[in-house]
Order: C-alpha cells, then structure tokens, then sequence
C-alpha cells in the first residue's frame, strides 16, 4: 500500500513540476473546439485541471473500496466471531452431553454392581448354609461312628477303657466358626 502511495505522490511532484517549468505554455490561449461552440481558452490549463480532475475522482474511488473492504472485513470478522461462539458453546453442550451420558453410565454400573453385591451376598449366604449342612452331617456322622467305635471298645475289656479316655473331647456345631472357607476350585464339594 505505501509503494503505491509513493508512486501515486511521485507521479503528481512530477507532473506539477512540469507544470511549474512551462507555466507560460499552459496558461497560453488558442482557439478551441468544444463540439457545438468554438472559444478561446488556454488548453494547456483545461487538461492539466481534467487531470487533477481525475486524479480526484481515483483517490474517491481508492478511498471508498478502501472502506468498503474495511467494513466488509469487520462484517466478516463479526460473522466470524459469533460462528466461534455458536461453535463454543456447541462443543460445551456437547460436553455437557457427554458429562450426563457418562454420568448416567456411571450411576448405571454402579446400580448393576450393588445389585450384583447383593447376589454375590446371597450365594455367599447360600454357600455358607451348605457347609453348615455337610459341616452338621459330617459331625453326626463322625459322632455315630465314634460311638460305634467305642461300643466296640468297650467289649474288649480294660485296656481299652483307657484308651477311650483322649477320644471323649467332641467337637459341637455351634462352636464351628461361621465365617466363608475359601475352597479351592473343583473342591466344592467333600
């Protein structure tokens, strides 16, 4: 823009010099033909203000595209504004979106997994009632052959009563601890 300016500006220093040095020859009078009317007038002076004339009318033009692309810019530049602000504040809807999507995803796991708890407490509860059970079973059936042990015993005679002695210490359900027993895996059962 300024290297137009300055050849803009050099291009009129050298013309009004031009001017300046045949003053005489510009202001000089002839006969000219207007079309319709014939006079007497310097043409010199008529062209040099034609000129000045036109070089008006560019500067007009020059500075009214001129603002024409400013305001047009700042219009562009307005548009462009609101466009990143609608774009923002989509993008944060989004986000908002997402934010509630994965929240809800969240309260949903956390639904399944406390419902899962409460499954995994029943079975616990399921599996600890059947090792009572087998625990029960397994002390009556150890209890009955004890006894069956010791009604053989006791026909022996005396060394086996004492022998019966360390045998009398029995184990009674209630004193089992209740708490899960981790069986290994393919021995659930006994």
């Amino acid at each position: 823009m300024r290297a137009r300016m300055l050849i803009l500006v050099l291009a009129i220093l050298v013309v009004a010099g031009f001017a300046a040095q045949n003053w005489g020859e510009i202001n000089h009078t002839s006969l000219l033909n207007f079309g319709v009317v014939q006079a007497e007038a310097p043409l010199g002076l008529i062209l040099l203000t034609l000129l000045g004339l036109t070089l008006l009318v560019f500067l007009a033009t020059a500075a009214t595209m001129r603002t024409q692309s400013l305001v047009e810019s700042r219009h562009h530049a307005r548009a462009l504004n609101a466009q990143r602000d609608l774009a923002e504040k989509a993008e944060a809807s989004r986000f908002t979106d997402l934010r509630g999507l994965l929240d809800g995803h969240l309260r949903e796991m956390r639904q399944r997994e406390s419902i899962g708890h409460t499954e995994m407490e029943r079975t616990m509860a399921q599996h600890q009632r059947e090792l009572r059970n087998q625990l029960e079973q397994m002390y009556h059936l150890l209890t009955s052959r004890i006894s069956e042990m010791e009604r053989r015993l006791d026909g022996r005679g005396p060394v086996a009563a004492v022998e019966r002695e360390p045998m009398a210490t029995r184990i009674e359900p209630s004193t089992v601890d209740s708490r899960p027993v981790h069986v290994p895996p393919g021995r659930e059962r006994v």
